[in-house]
């Protein structure tokens, strides 16, 4: 009995109650003589004369209120923990501490005052000294639960609502926790893809490289199927003849104009100068009509060279 009800070293008072209240203190039934061979058990003289000092049976619970109050007959020379908890458990610790506080400094006389910390009813001073307590974490939330005077909620009421808060925060708290960790798991596994993988820059400029490759080729295959398109228009064909043809018969009518263009120059430079083959001329590169369809030379300006060798001859 000595160890469930006596008093820590260093213990508030009234967590000390608080403990021998849940030990079951209440219903310890004792005389005055059984109270004091208990010896001490508040640590202090003064609470323990007074535990013993009523002959009738009491309930240790009662004996205990009792010797407090006697040894401090004034509430406010009684403390609670101070400081603020960090838990809700130890929350609703600290409101039963204050409930009990109440119970101590209750008309002993009125049949009808509480002596069951958890049935004693939270005012409105208690519920503030909870909240002054409470921890960031909790104050602000709990600071929107409104407060009526007189409704009635008793402590054990009150400690349920805060469990059920608590649960409900636990449970946003712990999605809150899984989803800060789903997005560290993807966001390693982004890193990881990352260094596995090459520079984002190197890959787009390896697809801007064969976007333009591809469109240069485009573009060259247009000019050349284009400078035939010029080629044969210059050289007064009926271009409706040849719309829609393929690049490679533009190509082969050219190369036939080309041969015509040859045969005829060549038989225009063998009646202007008739000479041996070895004293002919090495024939320029300007006689080609069209060396390249892509340079797009013209006729006109073969028959201007071969004038000018024309004259100088």
């Amino acid at each position: 009995m000595r160890i469930d009800f006596s008093r820590h070293p260093g213990e508030h008072i009234v967590t000390w109650l608080l403990r021998c209240w849940d030990n079951g203190a209440s219903s310890v039934e004792l005389e005055g003589k059984e109270a004091e061979q208990l010896g001490s058990l508040s640590r202090e003289g003064g609470i323990d004369k007074a535990i013993g000092r009523k002959t009738q049976v009491l309930s240790l619970w009662r004996r205990l209120l009792l010797g407090v109050k006697e040894r401090y007959p004034f509430k406010d020379e009684v403390t609670c923990h101070q400081g603020k908890w960090t838990t809700m458990e130890r929350g609703i610790q600290y409101v039963r501490e204050l409930a009990v506080l109440e119970v101590i400094y209750n008309d002993p006389e009125n049949a009808q005052s509480p002596t069951d910390p958890d049935e004693v009813q939270c005012t409105q001073p208690m519920w503030r000294k909870f909240l002054r307590s409470a921890p960031p974490t909790y104050a602000n939330s709990l600071a929107v639960m409104s407060w009526k005077e007189g409704n009635g909620q008793t402590v054990d009421e009150l400690a349920v609502q805060l469990r059920q808060y608590e649960g409900s925060l636990s449970s946003s708290l712990r999605a809150c926790v899984s989803a800060v960790e789903e997005l560290s798991r993807e966001f390693q596994q982004f890193k990881v893809d990352m260094s596995s993988s090459p520079p984002v820059q190197a890959r787009i400029a390896a697809i801007g490289s064969k976007r333009s490759s591809a469109q240069e080729k485009g573009e060259r295959k247009y000019t050349r199927r284009a400078n035939l398109w010029f080629y044969l228009r210059d050289h007064g064909e009926d271009m409706r003849k040849w719309d829609g043809k393929p690049t490679s018969v533009l190509d082969a009518r050219v190369q036939e104009l080309r041969e015509k263009a040859t045969r005829k120059e060549d038989s225009s430079w063998k009646a202007a100068a008739p000479v041996s083959r070895e004293q002919s001329p090495r024939r320029s590169r300007w006689a080609d009509p069209i060396s390249d369809p892509l340079e797009g030379t013209s006729d006109s300006r073969v028959r201007k060279v071969s004038n000018g060798y024309s004259n100088q001859d």
